[in-house]
């Protein structure tokens, strides 16, 4: 690519030299050749798509909120600069950031999704790296005249600029503001205007992640209100509007609703694959925004819902998308974690857990089976602390919803060896071992509404989270007869109810109470509005008898054969390299 050399520190000239003799401006049809390049070198990188600083940012979090008395002022005055002026106080600009707007603009202009997704996962993250670990991109008014001024442009510049705050450093409120409306400002541009582009998948995906993240971001920033001066609380008097909870749900259904995207997704039910086929891309000519950025908004609502705990809105909005089926959200890897994420932490909560092992245990082997691939690349730590909290998520489920024969070997293995001791405990109702690996593996839960300045300044960011957790210990301790009375169960075919009392030790108005709480612990409602078990095993009573009844079990020999196949052929790899001796 023409681009690298300059990425790589070498020849510093002004973007548009070298550049082909055809006016670059000129918008083309993206080449079968890019198509077939992109989606190729997307297969094989996606891990790339998943970002670290988002890790790192998180960790700062939860230490700031752990912190008594922080004072984000320390933090102000230790603001990286953002580059240099020169003698008449004009940005300077480097010129190896000259080349990369302007290359980044001429490829944008041609729908060359290849050379975009290039540049975007990979030079732009380079020259943070090399050159603005300790200081900011230049701003987008020092920019623009390498653009042409253009404006929808200047407005992606933008978003990357601000996302690059974020990772950075801790941004001002004037930041914070400023982030929100240019949002508005893109969304606006994309769900009114004409926009005739093609973006990477991964691009527009973090689109919505970041916009949900700053949003997140700001809830928690509002409501820490303890140390903050007089001219703090002014200021966000006046930002009511700010990064507001109707503002942020009504553009991403806005963008769901003008993309016609449930549509397009209810046709793929039927048979015509056109989106999923062609992972959103337009190979007309057209325009993939508005139609992904629709599709990403989906899971985006089933985040936002999640974090105000509104676990059955989460799920409905989710419906469109056939999570047992591959579909675009599977190409995009931070977009699946995600989604798995949020689905699984959603059932939990409504108690479907046969449905929340499904997901955690479908996303964790396929983290399982693709982790080599991420290894080297830049978001493995955050992939793998994905991987702990839905390990710690699978784990409480089990805890509360034996189903064994839901979960493959691997991952078994993995549990037993990462939380055996812990899922034990939480097998004998311990309840500070479900707090502790709730608190560790739950989203980060938001209070949406404004404070009240006129009351006295105090910090509620935590109010949510125990709120939740209130809510969660409460259940569990509502099924603390539910594993003795299964233990029992398995044993016997038919029990007289006094005699369950006195091997339990309880008495038999106890017993009824915890038999009537096992049956409704272990039954909920889907999606569907249908009342399904997760029990692995059930009972009903004939007068004073209990009678079991223990679901007949499918063996499975699948995963064993396949196993024993795979390492034949590694020990037959290993002889056929062995030099045998004369």
């Amino acid at each position: 690519m023409a681009y690298e050399a300059y990425a790589r520190g070498g020849d510093s000239r002004d973007g548009r030299e070298g550049h082909d003799s055809r006016d670059w401006r000129e918008p083309r049809e993206p080449r079968e050749r890019d198509s077939r390049e992109y989606r190729d070198a997307r297969e094989s990188r996606d891990g790339r798509e998943y970002r670290d600083a988002r890790d790192h940012r998180d960790a700062r979090e939860d230490v700031r909120d752990r912190r008594d008395g922080y004072d984000e002022r320390e933090e102000r005055e230790n603001l990286p600069r953002t580059h240099d002026v020169d003698e008449n106080g004009q940005y300077v600009v480097p010129d190896v950031v000259k080349t990369f707007v302007a290359y980044f603009y001429r490829h944008i202009r041609e729908k060359n999704v290849y050379e975009i997704h290039q540049m975007y996962d990979g030079s732009w993250n380079k020259l943070s790296e090399r050159m603005f670990t300790t200081t900011l991109w230049p701003p987008v008014e020092a920019i623009a005249p390498f653009v042409d001024n253009d404006h929808v442009f200047c407005l992606l510049y933008k978003e990357m600029y601000f996302r690059h705050v974020y990772a950075t450093v801790q941004p001002t409120l004037a930041q914070r503001c400023e982030s929100w409306e240019n949002y508005c400002n893109l969304f606006q541009v994309i769900l009114h205007g004409n926009v005739n582009m093609q973006l990477p998948n991964l691009w527009l995906w973090d689109m919505i992640d970041e916009f949900i993240y700053q949003f997140q971001n700001f809830c928690q920033y509002r409501a820490k209100l303890k140390s903050r001066t007089e001219e703090e609380l002014t200021a966000l008097r006046q930002c009511e509007q700010v990064w507001n909870i109707f503002g942020v749900l009504n553009y991403l259904k806005a963008l769901i609703e003008s993309s016609h995207i449930v549509d397009i997704l209810e046709e793929e039910s039927g048979g015509n694959l056109t989106f999923t086929a062609t992972d959103g891309y337009d190979y007309q000519g057209g325009s993939n925004v508005l139609k992904v950025l629709g599709y990403f908004s989906i899971v985006g609502l089933l985040r936002v819902h999640c974090l105000l705990g509104d676990y059955h809105g989460a799920l409905r909005c989710l419906s469109p998308i056939d999570i047992n089926q591959q579909g675009v959200f599977t190409r995009v890897i931070g977009c699946h974690i995600t989604t798995m994420y949020y689905y699984g932490f959603a059932n939990m909560m409504m108690r479907r857990y046969v449905e929340a092992i499904k997901a955690f245990n479908s996303v964790l082997l396929y983290i399982v089976r693709t982790q080599q691939y991420h290894s080297k690349s830049v978001q493995y730590d955050q992939i793998m602390k994905k991987n702990e909290q839905m390990c710690a998520l699978l784990a409480i489920c089990l805890s509360l919803c034996p189903q064994a024969k839901l979960v493959e070997e691997n991952i078994h293995n993995q549990l037993r060896e990462k939380l055996g001791e812990k899922m034990l405990r939480m097998q004998r109702c311990d309840e500070a071992t479900y707090d502790e690996l709730f608190s560790y593996a739950c989203p980060k839960f938001i209070t949406p509404s404004a404070p009240n300045f006129d009351e006295p300044p105090m910090n509620y960011n935590q109010d949510a989270y125990r709120l939740q957790l209130k809510l969660f210990l409460t259940e569990v301790r509502q099924q603390q007869l539910v594993p003795s009375i299964r233990s029992f169960l398995k044993l016997y075919t038919t029990i007289p109810i006094s005699k369950l009392a006195s091997y339990m030790d309880i008495n038999e108005s106890t017993l009824r109470a915890g038999l009537t709480s096992y049956k409704h612990k272990t039954h909920s409602v889907d999606a569907d509005r249908n009342i399904i078990s997760n029990a692995d095993i059930d009972f009903y009573i004939d007068g004073e008898m209990i009678h079991v009844v223990e679901p007949k079990t499918t063996r499975r020999f699948g995963d064993h054969f396949s196993r024993h196949i795979l390492r034949f052929e590694e020990i037959t790899r290993e002889l056929e390299r062995m030099e045998l001796p004369v």
